[in-house]
């Protein structure tokens, strides 16, 4: 499918990268790339040549945010409608059943720090810079602190919601609002490498694990234990547990049946 403000390449080692494409705005969200990137999203998560979906941005920066050019003149109402549409990606990805990762450079800030805060893994260059930065034109982060706060803790979110500093790619690593750092030279490389083995791992249970553990993340201690036992003794009937464990045992390379 052609978009307008998004590219969506899927290749043959089962990992699909969508391209925020509006580099001369620093790939800052519009009503159509949120709409359009919830809809790539949909799509890949429904496409058996996938199972790994890789988000990286055209041009000088990942994502700078919000285009705040459509912002004047709206109603309440309207302003609602219009920053749902925007967080609507980030929300779901948490419902998708393949893992997303976040490829990262230049800069995340706003909407764009809450998209890797959103994706379930996150690769950044070393030189990435990271912030929730709307608080500096009198805005402010509180949709994408959501998934941030879920990664950083909530001191540490209310601090870049209250102050909007940017951050740089080693701090945000400390704090956990990133997996891994490489040189900016390798970032590309490095993160379809990454992509690639995490699709190598069964379809079935890598699903089952990410649905599982969003599902569990908002009970209480022992009931998440419940849940993902249960969802464990699922797996443990799949055809893809079964050859896990026999190519194991057999010193094979398991093929997956993805069921």
């Amino acid at each position: 499918m052609n978009y307008e403000s998004i590219i969506v390449e899927v290749g043959d080692d089962f990992v699909a990268q969508i391209t925020l494409n509006r580099p001369d705005h620093m790939n800052t969200f519009t009503t159509t790339l949120a709409n359009e990137l919830k809809d790539a999203l949909l799509m890949l998560d429904k496409d058996k040549n996938v199972r790994v979906v890789l988000i990286k941005g055209a041009g000088r920066a990942f994502c700078a945010g919000i285009d705040i050019g459509d912002f004047f003149g709206k109603t309440p109402s309207e302003y609602k409608q219009w920053i749902e549409c925007m967080e609507a990606p980030l929300v779901f990805i948490s419902k998708m059943n393949k893992p997303v990762i976040a490829q990262v450079h230049g800069v995340a800030a706003a909407n764009g720090a809450g998209l890797v805060a959103a994706a379930d893994l996150a690769i950044a260059g070393e030189k990435t810079k990271f912030g929730l930065t709307a608080i500096n034109v009198g805005l402010n982060c509180v949709g994408p602190v959501i998934p941030v706060s879920k990664s950083v803790g909530r001191k540490k979110a209310l601090e870049l919601l209250f102050y909007g500093d940017l951050i740089k790619a080693e701090t945000a690593l400390d704090l956990g609002l990133i997996n891994r750092t490489v040189s900016d030279a390798e970032l590309d490389k490095e993160a379809r490498n990454w992509a690639a083995i995490l699709a190598q791992k069964s379809p079935v249970a890598l699903q089952l694990a990410k649905k599982a553990f969003y599902s569990a993340a908002d009970l209480d201690y022992y009931k998440s234990f419940e849940y993902m036992n249960e969802a464990f003794a699922r797996l443990c009937t799949t055809e893809d547990a079964k050859e896990g464990i026999n190519a194991f045992l057999e010193k094979r390379k398991a093929v997956w049946k993805e069921k």
